[in-house]
């Protein structure tokens, strides 16, 4: 993530965190995608985050639709002062998804996103595949001999 993402991504996750909603950054999906944001809520909800920092990147991104079927709720994070006009436009599936403004410091949801379920059998491989992942990084933190590295996808 570069540095305008990541602080998109910092702040996110301390709203998020005010709000029981436990995150990992860079969440490898089982279609060969990417979550720049991937969480769980309290109520068990998976929330997948995909952080734009620049327009062109926003209006370039064909994949992101790939992301709706690995969790409940999506929302875009853009940076404070970003024209996020276009992510209105019917393309961007505004009733779907929510939007967020963030800064390294704080976030603030400026549009929620819709609820719109996963299967139980697929919320329960997702919340695994989460879980594991978060452990294998507190592993790595513990003991980050090169030798007992693992690789994160399954």
């Amino acid at each position: 993530m570069d540095g305008g993402a990541a602080a998109v991504a910092r702040g996110v996750s301390r709203l998020f965190l005010r709000n029981q909603i436990m995150v990992q950054p860079e969440v490898s999906l089982r279609n060969n995608r990417r979550a720049d944001l991937m969480g769980v809520n309290a109520k068990g909800e998976v929330i997948v985050v995909e952080i734009k920092v620049s327009r062109a990147d926003l209006l370039g991104d064909q994949k992101w639709p790939e992301y709706l079927d690995y969790c409940d709720r999506f929302f875009w994070a853009v940076p404070a002062g970003f024209d996020f006009s276009p992510i209105a436009g019917e393309a961007f599936m505004p009733e779907r998804t929510g939007l967020i403004v963030a800064d390294a410091y704080d976030a603030e949801i400026v549009r929620s996103a819709a609820l719109v379920p996963l299967a139980a059998a697929r919320r329960k491989v997702e919340v695994q595949r989460l879980a594991r992942l978060a452990m294998r990084r507190l592993m790595a933190i513990a003991d980050p001999d090169p030798a007992l590295a693992v690789i994160e996808a399954e």
